[in-house]
């Protein structure tokens, strides 16, 4: 089943409780919700979402992409896209957030697909993803390695003293 229409979510291998999931792209309605999803995982203060989604939602040319992942009809987690100005096909997932008690449930891995398919489908050649090197963000890179991506570049302390920017890089060709 393609998670466009829905998937089982599925723990660890093991049936947490079977809940279907649908991806699609984010609605107003959705603001809220996602706004709890980043409380809950600290990804970037809340209060930012309405404003970044803002061009995303009322505006049909924009080329942004904004996916939520429903979970039991509630909005579970989303990511956002965006082009990478001035390279030809290649896509920048900017953020990813999941709420903490759906994370390895499926609900990341079915937005990252679903966001990939759309990409590939569009003709694009390569996703990227941006995070930090240090300890707490080790299950987030574990996360991008176990969706395919590889991790390509490492930019010393870009973030702070100690945290390095990496950079992680799949092919959609």
């Amino acid at each position: 089943m393609s998670p466009s229409h829905g998937a089982i979510c599925l723990c660890g291998g093991m049936k947490k409780d079977e809940r279907p999931m649908r991806i699609r792209p984010t609605k107003h309605d959705d603001i809220t919700a996602l706004q709890a999803v980043l409380d809950g995982t600290e990804l970037f203060p809340s209060e930012m979402l309405p404003e970044m989604v803002k061009g995303f939602l009322s505006n049909d040319e924009n080329s942004d992409i904004w996916l939520t992942c429903e979970a039991n009809g509630n909005a579970a987690g989303f990511c956002y896209a965006v082009p990478e100005q001035f390279a030809e096909g290649v896509w920048n997932m900017l953020a990813i957030a999941v709420l903490p008690r759906e994370q390895g449930c499926g609900c990341g891995g079915a937005i990252v697909k679903h966001l990939e398919a759309k990409l590939k489908e569009r003709g694009h050649r390569i996703l990227i993803a941006e995070t930090s090197g240090t300890d707490d963000f080790e299950q987030t890179r574990e996360f991008y390695r176990k969706n395919g991506y590889t991790e390509e570049a490492r930019i010393r302390d870009f973030w702070a003293a100690g945290d390095d920017k990496v950079i992680f890089w799949k092919s959609l060709i």
